[in-house]
């Protein structure tokens, strides 16, 4: 009988942000040897330079905000101020409170053995971390994903910020030319102009936010317009970035016409690449630029090899990256194989109002050729509006012609706690009927949930 192969390590865990964090502590709870590499701060984006800080300040943002429009309800706030290092200070204390955040410690309490440096495949079960060599039976690759530079002339030779380098600054810039206008796009461009910045927002496609519901990227630029001063550019393809002094010249198209503007900074927030930069070819795992493929088990084309997160390629959010991290450890411990289940997972833009949404899109329904019905309940018809005098958003459902749910979006106050009851109704094909014959609180937001459910009952 061929002896047993003898391993450093049962898993190796290459990344510990979300897709890779999980999966270590539960296998090394279950009694596997478990190693953790890391390139970069420990926890990985999201505690450290991602969700947590951005969120932290935009709280702020918001407090601070809300406070200065006192005077509507009797409070004497209009001379209101902010320190910029004091407001970085408290990123850095919520940071530091999630306990995520460089928490190198925490894995190795639990019994993990954590390497600092970038991992290298050497053959099918070996790699190399700082010329040293570790081999494992299994392997999970949770390398996730950097902000890439898109293709714009004089870009390379930029000095621009990305939301990391951005949050590092210990003041606001005068003016700022951000592209992409994604969730992380529109969240700093409100961020930044709540504290005084000039904001100009690039997005090729015909509205901010081109994977929600149009309504939801319309009324989010018509408001960073109306209270922000923010110059919502869509339909927009940055052509050149050109060094103008101490500051930036930058050059666009739109409707056909070239247009420039002068700028301080230039943020880049368009287009994630995964990092696959591996050795993942001797290890016999197919990847390309784009990601790592994987099986509905996460398992790479070689079979002790997983794959969880945005090194996948599919840029999703921490919260599924999570979910696939767990499928992963249960994957790899167990001869019961899992497929990680998305259905219901919300995505959330933390603006103000919230903007949150589950299921299909109408863009979604419209190219999968379904037969859909929809309703949209503004928020000023619910008392809620009146109360906090808060008009700007509404509720959007859309079902199928049994009045089944497939997708919602919620743009108010609270959406990222509101839409959770849609999300159940779609995990579990709940109705809208269902939905409008729950009770829902007088004077809550989620009124408008009930409203628009009615109108589809």
């Amino acid at each position: 009988m061929a002896k047993k192969q003898k391993f450093d390590f049962d898993l190796i865990v290459i990344g510990s942000g979300a897709g890779g964090s999980a999966a270590a502590t539960i296998a090394v709870r279950e009694g596997k040897t478990v190693a953790l590499v890391e390139a970069d701060t420990f926890g990985g984006a999201s505690p450290n330079w991602g969700d947590v800080p951005i969120k932290s300040l935009l709280h702020a943002m918001q407090l601070y905000d809300e406070a200065r429009m006192g005077a509507r309800f009797g409070l004497r706030s209009s001379m209101l101020g902010y320190n910029y290092p004091s407001l970085r200070a408290w990123k850095e204390l919520a940071v530091k409170r999630t306990g995520a955040g460089g928490n190198r410690k925490y894995y190795e309490n639990e019994g993990i053995t954590t390497i600092v440096g970038s991992a290298h495949f050497l053959s099918a079960h070996e790699i190399s971390v700082n010329r040293r060599r570790y081999t494992a039976a299994s392997f999970l690759i949770a390398t996730g994903s950097e902000w890439r530079l898109p293709d714009i002339h004089g870009l390379d030779e930029t000095t621009c910020l990305t939301p990391r380098t951005l949050l590092e600054s210990m003041k606001p810039p005068k003016s700022l030319y951000i592209i992409g206008g994604g969730s992380v796009g529109v969240e700093i461009a409100q961020l930044m102009a709540t504290f005084g910045t000039k904001v100009y927002i690039a997005e090729q496609a015909s509205r901010l936010l081109p994977s929600y519901d149009d309504e939801a990227g319309e009324l989010l630029a018509k408001l960073l317009a109306e209270h922000k001063g923010v110059t919502s550019l869509t339909q927009t393809k940055t052509l050149s970035i050109e060094k103008e002094n101490v500051a930036y010249r930058v050059t666009y198209t739109r409707g056909g016409v070239e247009h420039s503007l002068r700028v301080d900074e230039i943020l880049v927030a368009a287009g994630r690449s995964p990092v696959v930069d591996l050795g993942l070819e001797n290890a016999g795992v197919n990847y390309t630029a784009k990601g790592i493929a994987v099986n509905d088990f996460l398992q790479t084309s070689a079979k002790h090899i997983y794959a969880a997160g945005d090194v996948l390629g599919h840029n999703k959010n921490t919260h599924s990256a999570l979910l696939e991290s767990r499928a992963a450890a249960q994957n790899i411990v167990s001869k019961h194989k899992i497929v990680p289940d998305y259905t219901g997972t919300p995505r959330i833009v933390f603006t103000h109002p919230g903007i949150a949404s589950v299921g299909l899109t109408e863009d979604g329904c419209l190219r999968r050729d379904l037969t859909i019905k929809k309703a949209l309940a503004p928020l000023n018809i619910i008392a809620r509006s009146n109360t906090s005098d808060f008009r700007d958003g509404f509720v959007k459902i859309i079902t199928d012609k049994k009045g089944v749910i497939l997708g919602a979006t919620v743009m108010a106050p609270h959406a990222a706690e509101i839409i959770h009851e849609l999300a159940l109704a779609i995990k579990y094909n709940h109705t809208a009927a269902d939905v409008a014959a729950t009770p829902h609180a007088f004077l809550s937001w989620s009124e408008a949930v009930r409203v628009a459910a009615n109108r589809l009952a």
